[in-house]
């Protein structure tokens, strides 16, 4: 009951982490809607349902300013409040710098970086009204340390930390804590479709020797969301299994 009374909204939460983040915060007694543009999102809010939680699913883009912004006022107007905001959305468009076009280097900072924005743009002010707010946004280990093939996606993780770092600042004396997750090689629909020689490889790597499950960072969103993590603010908070050290 950690979340008790609370009003979640969890982006790209039809699967995967997201998923995963709305169910541990359902069993912990939270309202969560699901924004996303995957179908599987009201099937994943179904699901739920069925078990007796509130949950429900919206079909929103994070690209899309005047969605978010009818969104957001629907669930202000049908719930009074909106207490957390977990900016998990993401997609990738691997390539090295001299493969990548301009098009791919765009639809990633559109999503992960600028879509965290407007979201965090439009939702913040229903928190600063209500005096309370939890922010959190999904980093990554690789916004921390680069990676190959990776330009456009590690600069809008890197991004993402400066902007929360900033939100911290801004929003902390209004009630409102801004903190990122910064997840390592996590189990999802993309690693599963990698040859196994290659996630073997990569768990050499990680010292727990496991690759990292989906609820490894939705327990990392709970604590940031909890109010045992009140004084928790502008953190990057790494979920990696000793990855980076």
């Amino acid at each position: 009951m950690r979340l008790q009374n609370r009003v979640a909204i969890i982006t790209g939460g039809a699967r995967g982490i997201g998923r995963a983040a709305a169910e541990v915060f359902c069993r912990e007694d939270a309202t969560v809607i699901i924004w996303d543009l995957l179908s599987e999102g009201e099937s994943t809010a179904q699901t739920l349902r069925d078990q007796g939680f509130r949950c429900e699913f919206m079909s929103v883009s994070t690209t899309d300013v005047p969605g978010i912004k009818v969104a957001a006022r629907d669930v202000y107007d049908r719930y009074g409040r909106i207490d957390i905001l977990i900016n998990n959305a993401g997609i990738t468009r691997d390539k090295t710098l001299l493969k990548m076009s301009f098009d791919e280097w765009q639809q990633v900072i559109d999503v992960n970086l600028t879509g965290v924005f407007n979201c965090t743009k439009i939702i913040a002010p229903y928190m600063v009204e209500q005096k309370y707010g939890r922010i959190i946004c999904t980093s990554s280990i690789n916004g921390v340390h680069g990676a190959f093939g990776q330009t456009n996606y590690a600069a809008a993780k890197a991004g993402i930390i400066g902007m929360v770092r900033s939100w911290a600042k801004e929003l902390g004396p209004k009630g409102i804590t801004a903190n990122a997750v910064a997840p390592g090689f996590i189990q999802t629909a993309m690693t599963d479709a990698m040859p196994e020689e290659v996630k073997n490889q990569a768990v050499t790597t990680i010292p727990v020797r496991r690759i990292g499950k989906p609820e490894d960072i939705a327990n990392a969103y709970l604590f940031l969301a909890s109010y045992e993590a009140s004084f928790v603010n502008g953190h990057v908070l790494a979920v990696n299994g000793g990855q980076a050290l």
